[in-house]
């Protein structure tokens, strides 16, 4: 639900309305508030960027539209497009350097098609040079560095790898997976925590102050934590530590990306076509680009495609769907480059079921699954992540007394909790620390820093507890 400090008056003194009898949720409840609100007030900064981030991403794909209209769009459409070497052979004419890596076809009447160039100096390693051209007139109408299967261009890429590390490469990809990692933990601890909180004390009208403040952060929260689960397990997925995890899950699962086999020497196996991503010189290998895509035309394969060139001797062109957009369009197809034959065919259908939501999962959270509205829905998302940090931190101050600024929850809750219920939870706690480190170590110094402070505090005769006075044990 929230995703900053919320704490409640009411929640920590217990002062307002009769006093409820003793069970599992109360032991449990000043336990969840306290990991609630010191988490947000930790973790939020690291939330705040994402959000703030990723809203601007979610907005890129329609800038992109925009600032690069000269380069996607054609002036005029024709009518008849012309055949794709011919296309590929005038964008070569204009950029020789480094060698063609793919090529995607006009999508639309009124979409370029795309050359993208590897090995071309001046460009970041794993990105490539898009050049792109009218495919009615096979006029060159620019060239941009491109970036991942979704094709994003400068701004767009600029903006994404803020969002993902900051621009401080592998090292700054911890930060996004620290805050994907304790998300769900403060949005469902936020969650618990409203609706155990009585109906007449979540209202908004004739409220002021830091209760108003409290409501609104609330509200919010429960409307929005469904969202913000999500983000953070789709977000976890191409993590460098959890991600690795989810990956070996999937694998002795048996629930991997399965794709095209690239090798025309026979095997049947889909071993993986990232090897067919390497140097194609003008990509003319035996048959041509045209019968290529006939081919892969002829197996069902509609517009948007990529078409890859063989990487050696022993490989095939691999032609294959890349629409992210509903409904996915995902099949690929393998193609002999000697007989322009499909050597091998894999239908999206086919994937197995944690393949397809992981593929589902990623691109409704890059926003590219439903289109503009699912841009929207995302910078919704973000304002509102931005809205409760904010109203978090507020509630933090207005909690103070006199000179105090923001009075911490008191320590003590988990001594509370029967160890029936203790162990169990310290056990899954574990359990998840482990495939999400970056959630388990931060927890476990939290909690090993707590009790030496609450100690210290203690043997200086100021021990305070969630559910009594201070120096009782």
């Amino acid at each position: 639900m929230t995703t900053t400090s919320p704490t409640t008056s009411d929640e920590a003194s217990g002062s307002a309305g009769p006093p409820r009898p003793p069970g599992r949720w109360s032991t449990l409840r000043p336990l969840i508030l306290r990991l609630h609100f010191y988490a947000g007030l930790f973790v939020a900064p690291f939330l705040l960027v994402a959000a703030a981030t990723g809203l601007l991403y979610a907005a890129s794909f329609q800038a992109e539209k925009t600032v690069y209209a000269h380069e996607l769009t054609v002036p005029d459409i024709g009518e008849r497009k012309l055949p794709i070497s011919e296309q590929v052979a005038a964008a070569r004419q204009a950029h020789s350097e480094g060698s063609v890596a793919a090529v995607r076809p006009s999508p639309a009447d009124d979409a370029t098609t795309r050359v993208m160039l590897s090995g071309v100096e001046g460009i970041d390693e794993g990105h490539t040079l898009a050049v792109f051209v009218d495919p009615y007139t096979a006029k060159v109408r620019g060239a941009l560095e491109q970036y991942g299967s979704s094709g994003a261009l400068p701004l767009r890429t600029w903006i994404d790898e803020f969002h993902r590390d900051l621009h401080l490469g592998e090292t700054g990809r911890l930060y996004s997976e620290f805050a994907a990692s304790w998300l769900w933990v403060i949005a469902g601890g936020g969650l618990v925590l409203w609706f155990s909180r009585r109906r007449a004390r979540r209202k908004l009208r004739g409220t002021s102050g830091r209760r108003r403040t409290l409501g609104l952060h609330g509200s919010v929260g429960a409307w929005v934590a469904a969202g913000f689960v999500f983000l953070s397990a789709t977000g976890l997925t191409w993590s460098t530590y959890a991600g690795a995890n989810i990956e070996d899950l999937r694998v002795s699962l048996g629930q991997t990306t399965p794709s095209v086999s690239a090798s025309v020497s026979g095997g049947g196996e889909h071993a993986g076509h990232g090897a067919a991503a390497g140097a194609g010189g003008d990509a003319a290998h035996g048959v041509g680009l045209d019968k290529v895509l006939a081919a892969a035309r002829a197996e069902g394969l509609g517009d948007p495609v990529e078409i890859t060139p063989p990487a050696d001797a022993s490989s095939a062109y691999v032609v294959a769907q890349v629409q992210r957009s509903w409904p996915e369009k995902q099949d690929s197809v393998a193609v002999d480059p000697a007989t322009g034959e499909v050597a091998d065919v894999l239908r999206f259908a086919d994937y197995p079921v944690l393949a397809k939501l992981s593929r589902w999962g990623i691109d409704l959270h890059t926003g590219s699954l439903f289109g503009l509205p699912n841009q929207i829905a995302l910078m919704l998302l973000a304002a509102s992540l931005i809205l409760l940090i904010l109203w978090g931190y507020r509630m933090w101050w207005q909690r103070g007394r006199g000179s105090v600024f923001g009075r911490p929850i008191p320590r003590g809750a988990w001594q509370q909790v029967p160890p029936l219920l203790l162990v169990p939870l310290l056990a899954a706690i574990a359990v998840l620390g482990y495939f999400l480190p970056l959630l388990g170590i931060p927890l476990a110094a939290f909690i090993a820093l707590d009790v030496v402070l609450g100690e210290i505090a203690h043997r200086r005769g100021r021990r305070t507890y969630a559910g009594g006075a201070a120096g009782r044990r």
